[in-house]
């Protein structure tokens, strides 16, 4: 009985979760089904992973290849990985016939990886540290353009959008700021038309910020806390 009253707890936190995007959507003239929940699995055990999936999320994302090499061969399901670290290249053979999407490409060294080793097309988003913040990775914003038309001789890799992560503050401000920039740029790409960056997805938002991110144009939100906890 134990293990289901905690897997009610995990479905209560995503009817909120839910209740929340849907107003946010709301506000933004948007729909719901235009907003993914990715469920950040990376600090919790392989049991309240599997909660989660049973709660009915699909979209898991873990940031280290321990992490999701664990929960792969243990989770019952059919759950879409992501990818949401920062991924060393030495690494991609690990996780790259595993993961639908990377959400962390960031260097033309890591796509060389990416596209030697994929057996099929990978969704990938573009890394963006639209905050300057020297803790985080990611391309500047002005070299966002110039980077995504050079992965076109990629065969294996699709830029489904960018991603970023805001600072960690309360201050609504600066959040809308850097997620009005990441959609700026998200505009950018996808006026070239280039055939590899089809640029669709923004991956921004997580457990502070998600309804700010939605409401300036998230259609993916990378929730740990506040929906599977520590």
């Amino acid at each position: 009985m134990e293990g289901r009253s905690f897997n009610v707890k995990v479905a209560e936190k995503l009817q909120d979760i839910q209740s929340q995007i849907q107003a946010a959507c709301q506000k933004a003239g948007r729909q719901p089904d235009e907003v993914k929940i990715i469920a950040v699995t990376k600090y919790v055990s392989v049991e309240r992973a599997q909660e989660a999936l049973e709660a009915g999320l699909i979209h898991l994302g873990e940031n280290r290849d321990e992490g999701l090499l664990e929960k792969w061969d243990k989770l019952t399901g059919e759950p879409v990985w992501h990818f949401i670290g920062s991924l060393q290249s030495r690494k991609v053979k690990n996780i790259i016939d595993k993961v639908s999407y990377i959400h962390s490409l960031d260097r033309l060294s890591l796509a060389n990886e990416i596209d030697k080793r994929a057996g099929k097309p990978i969704n990938c988003f573009v890394q963006v540290n639209v905050s300057g913040e020297e803790s985080k990775h990611g391309l500047s914003p002005e070299e966002v353009v110039s980077f995504v038309e050079q992965l076109a001789k990629y065969e294996k890799i699709v830029i489904c959008g960018l991603m970023t992560m805001a600072p960690l503050t309360d201050n609504e401000d600066l959040l809308r700021s850097c997620f009005k920039q990441l959609k700026q740029l998200q505009k950018e790409v996808q006026s070239k038309r280039l055939p590899h960056a089809p640029c669709t997805e923004l991956s921004m938002g997580m457990s502070n910020d998600y309804q700010i991110a939605i409401e300036e144009g998230a259609t993916m939100v990378r929730i740990g806390t506040a929906l599977v906890g520590e």
